[in-house]
């Protein structure tokens, strides 16, 4: 059995000319939700597994703090540009491919619209527009990542944070 758990970024800023997209930060209301959101997790998870983030800075500020919720050394997240500029269902076995078969879990942690289509298409139950700080849970019947397929997972949980808060 092997899990894939999508976290989209929290609230970021506004897009600006002195900033770039790859640059945006956390809102100090997106922290404080991603850091509510990750406490969910906790309660759902004893462990995120292995985690790998885009390298865009609102990723990879969510990434640190749901590391840091779970007590993990912020030098075991994995950075991984894919996620960031081309992330789709045929380049997930790439992103996946530096994970131990060992591994059972890996949370990842990236940017809409993909996330919402990749969640949409490996799981039997589909699932809604991923909103910033969702969290959606798939597990496979699978021995190994590679044989992750289109419709071939089933959707454990989806974490909004509009149910929490």
């Amino acid at each position: 059995m092997k899990k894939l758990i999508f976290v989209r970024h929290g609230k970021a800023e506004d897009g600006s000319s002195e900033i770039s997209d790859f640059e945006r930060s956390l809102t100090l209301k997106g922290k404080v939700i991603s850091r509510l959101m990750a406490h969910k997790l906790r309660e759902k998870e004893k462990s995120p597994g292995v985690i790998i983030t885009s390298a865009a800075f609102r990723a990879l500020e969510t990434a640190l703090i749901f590391a840091g919720e779970f007590g993990i050394n912020t030098d075991d997240v994995i950075l991984n540009n894919n996620i960031y500029y081309k992330m789709s269902l045929q380049n997930l076995p790439a992103v996946l491919s530096v994970i131990n078969e060992d591994s059972e879990t890996v949370t990842l942690f990236g940017h809409n619209p993909s996330f919402s289509q990749i969640a949409n298409s490996l799981s039997k139950e589909g699932c809604d527009s991923m909103p910033k700080s969702g969290i959606i849970c798939i597990s496979f019947n699978i021995m190994t990542w590679s044989d992750i397929r289109h419709n071939n997972g089933k959707t454990e949980y989806f974490l909004k944070p509009d149910d929490i808060l």
